[in-house]
């Protein structure tokens, strides 16, 4: 621990302010504690017409404690992870989860030694707790890699994986739902593609779209580096009629790895549709369900994995897929769908983080806008040079750019507008490298290591004389929040939305209100 700690400072405080940050949450939600008793008189659990399973069997102290005390962690789609882990796809509607987080939430609940006699949900509550609060450190120190790969400005690489801490959508880095888990994997595949280790970046993004279908998206950083690669090929390398036989090569050879990439980061997706078509549409006799679990999919309509009658209209497409099914049938997901007066609220829920998406975009191709024109394929002089803009507005962050826009525009035109924020904030980097990089450039108590404001030459909260110079890191993030009355109103909106949505999503999500 010790030279982990002397030989990457910022590695060490950005684990340990993410387990703190999660540990906090976890208080937070408990019913037992103060503030959250205060938040339940004020704002009593909601009746919500969501996925609510029927808790069979008998239920012991032990499991009521669990339910009080990370009860709150397993609301809304919650729910259909538990459920899933349990007992796996037994109705239709859960095959919009994929299956790579709830596996792992049951192998690492039957693998845990537990002391005491709990129900498999009490179990699975407990070990989302545990697995969450470890991916989430994880996919902050992910980030912390992929910002020095991609900005090469390590104090904007640090403050943007603290502030993955405090996403907006932290109270989903802690429930049981998939954010943490495709977070790690996808920062950690963008990684190692950076890196050039693309053999490990596929099976990583491979992973992450067995738990999250927008991971097929990352398909996208393959085609675009190899794109670009030989399209500065082409750039450098001569022109004359002998050289086309080597570019038909090398285009050919292009085609077939850009197809084999995007193959090995579509099958786990595919392979699950394959597996829903057969549980679902197959002629299979079916499992034994708990009548009480029946009554629920009679009452709801739930469709049960085996049951008899007629197959689901899915299974006679041309392509059967269930996950397309259940987003336009259960949810009414899709174009424009979602644009209606009564959706405002939801709409006035994602605006921070749309305007701050498109803030990102509009200030990225302003600084750079022939560099957006030509799709970043052809290379600057000053890359020629040696001497390539780094930091949020370097040409390396461009396919970041792009991939959170995309995000960002199919998000808002085609989803359930309030998931925006943990949409984005569990799957771009841009969310937090952008805040990151306003920080750096327009709040003063960052311009300066000393420990006095260079404002008003007053001693800085949070900042010891003693880590100057010695190569410590003390938390910017932290030492802004103890100096708030000091800073920019610019800073403080950044930090007022991360910390009031990192809030108010335990208040309301916990309560089984509606939240991002």
């Amino acid at each position: 621990m010790e030279l982990w700690s002397r030989a990457d400072p910022q590695l060490r405080e950005v684990v340990w302010f993410s387990m703190r940050c999660r540990a906090l949450a976890l208080l937070l939600q408990a019913k037992p504690l103060v503030s959250q008793a205060a938040f339940n008189l004020l704002i009593p659990d909601h009746a919500a017409d969501a996925f609510s399973p029927p808790r069979l069997g008998p239920r012991g102290p032990w499991d009521a404690l669990v339910e009080r005390l990370l009860g709150g962690l397993g609301r809304w789609d919650a729910e259909h992870f538990l459920f899933i882990a349990e007992r796996g796809y037994l109705l239709e509607h859960n095959c919009a989860f994929l299956p790579l987080f709830p596996l792992g939430l049951r192998l690492l609940a039957g693998l845990l030694p537990w002391p005491v006699q709990l129900q498999p949900r009490s179990r699975l509550l407990l070990a989302a707790a545990l697995l969450n609060a470890l991916l989430s450190a994880l996919a902050a120190a992910a980030l912390l890699a992929l910002g020095r790969a991609v900005l090469r400005r390590p104090r904007q690489a640090f403050l943007a994986a603290l502030l993955f801490s405090l996403s907006p959508a932290g109270v989903f880095m802690a429930a049981a739902y998939s954010e943490s888990l495709f977070a790690v994997l996808a920062f950690s595949a963008m990684w190692q593609l950076e890196k050039g280790r693309s053999c490990l970046s596929g099976l990583l993004f491979s992973l992450a779209s067995a738990a999250r279908a927008n991971g097929l998206i990352n398909a996208g950083f393959f085609l675009y580096r190899r794109g670009r690669r030989f399209a500065l090929q082409l750039r450098a390398g001569p022109a004359s009629l002998r050289a086309l036989p080597s570019v038909g090569k090398r285009l050919l050879s292009l085609a077939s790895s850009a197809a084999l990439a995007c193959a090995g980061i579509f099958l786990p997706f595919a392979l699950f549709q394959y597996y829903a078509y057969v549980r679902f549409c197959g002629p299979g006799a079916g499992q034994a369900v708990p009548e009480p679990l029946l009554q629920l999919a009679r009452d709801k309509g739930y469709r049960v994995a085996g049951a008899a009658g007629a197959k689901p209209l899915w299974c006679s497409q041309r392509f059967p897929l269930v996950y397309s099914y259940i987003q336009d049938t259960y949810w009414n997901v899709g174009f424009l769908r979602y644009f209606e007066l009564r959706q405002i609220p939801n709409f006035l829920l994602a605006l921070p983080v749309t305007l701050l998406g498109s803030w990102a975009a509009w200030t990225y191709v302003s600084a750079n806008p022939r560099h957006c024109l030509t799709l970043g394929l052809e290379r600057r002089k000053s890359e020629e040079k040696g001497k390539e803009r780094d930091g949020f507005c370097g040409p390396a962050a461009f396919v970041y750019v792009v991939h959170s826009t995309a995000l960002l525009a199919f998000g808002f035109f085609c989803m359930h507008v309030q998931v925006l924020t943990r949409f984005l904030g569990s799957s771009s980097p841009i969310l937090y490298w952008f805040p990151a990089h306003l920080l750096q450039e327009h709040e003063p108590l960052l311009w300066s290591t000393e420990t006095d404001n260079p404002t008003s030459g007053k001693p800085l909260l949070g900042k010891s004389p003693s880590s100057c110079g010695k190569g410590t890191s003390d938390n910017p993030v932290v030492r802004l929040l103890l100096n708030w009355r000091s800073i920019t109103p610019l800073s403080k909106s950044i930090l007022g939305f991360f910390l009031g949505y990192w809030l108010l999503g335990l208040v309301l999500h916990c309560n089984f209100l509606p939240w991002t």
